[in-house]
Parts: C-alpha cells; structure tokens; sequence
C-alpha cells in the first residue's frame, strides 16, 4: 500500500480507507516522531535537551538527539524538523 500511495497508484477511497483506520504511510517518520516525544517529555523532566549518551536509561535518546545535530550541522536536517526541534 505504501509503495502504491508513493505512486499515486491509490484511490482516494482507499486512501481514506486506510486513514480511517490508523495506517502509517511513512515509518520513519513514525519512528522519529515517537523519539521528538521522548525528547519533549524528558526536556519537561529535566528542563533541558542536552540528553546524555553514558546514561544507560536514556542511551538510545541521547543517540538519537546526537544524529539529529550531526544532521543540522551538515545541512541534512528538514526545515520542518528543525522547526519542531527548535520549539
């Protein structure tokens, strides 16, 4: 479904289909959206981004918002990611 919805080889009707019942076009973005949120309750938590690598509990965060300034720094970084990052 997905390869076909990148095609515009779906009908609206089972486009909506799809919607209606919770379907995930697009999986990184579902992955990088559940990791904004971990980063948006630890900032609420903590009070701060700075999310460390050595922390076994937050490991995978502090990964991930690393990858994020690698991405900024070269260029690579969606304005629209960026902006939610920024917020």
């Amino acid at each position: 479904q997905r390869v076909l919805y990148k095609k515009n080889a779906l009908s609206s009707n089972h486009i909506q289909q799809l919607n209606s019942i919770g379907f995930i076009w697009d999986r990184q973005d579902l992955s990088w959206n559940e990791k904004f949120d971990q980063l948006c309750a630890f900032k609420g938590q903590s009070g701060h981004c700075n999310v460390s690598t050595n922390d076994e509990r937050n490991k995978s965060l502090g990964n991930w918002v690393q990858q994020q300034r690698k991405l900024r720094k070269k260029n690579t970084l969606s304005s629209d990611r960026i902006q939610l990052l920024n917020s």
